[in-house]
């Protein structure tokens, strides 16, 4: 039998297809976790690889990176209420996240590689004051239901 280049491009590009499509439908079942409420330029969103610009409205979801270059920050509201700023040439990862509206319960971890972040807790770290985390390249932080500012340099 010969090899037929054509038909293996084809086999290829409609498996390649249905591998996207099933990342794209998984994902689509996820629910989003925060909103990008403000985004000033260069701010982008890292999910599944792909680097996006950040505007007002994106919807968030575990995993997803937050990025800002030189000039650039990012504010995002978690569904606790839960509030993350971004300064510039920052770096912080949405890493663990869950929330039940229902009895206000639920955790969040967040790693902040580099730059600077504020952060205001939400509904999570008042209900479990031990259940909300920012981690560090050096340090871990537990939220105790309050309002902190750091700067991460950059490793």
């Amino acid at each position: 039998m010969a090899f037929n280049r054509n038909k293996c491009r084809t086999v290829l590009g409609a498996a390649a297809a249905a591998m996207l499509a099933g990342l794209a439908a998984a994902h689509a079942q996820e629910a989003p976790v925060a909103q990008v409420k403000t985004a000033t330029s260069p701010a982008f969103v890292v999910r599944s690889g792909s680097r996006i610009a950040a505007k007002p409205g994106d919807m968030l979801f575990v995993r997803d990176v937050l990025q800002t270059d030189a000039g650039g920050s990012i504010g995002v509201t978690f569904t606790d209420n839960s509030v993350l700023s971004l300064g510039p040439s920052s770096e912080a990862a949405l890493s663990q996240y869950s929330f039940d509206s229902n009895n206000f319960t639920g955790s969040m971890l967040t790693d902040v590689q580099k730059g600077t972040a504020t952060m205001v807790s939400g509904d999570i770290a008042r209900s479990s004051p031990s259940a909300m985390k920012v981690r560090t390249p050096t340090a871990i932080l537990g939220v105790r239901g309050t309002s902190f500012a750091i700067e991460v340099g950059g490793h």
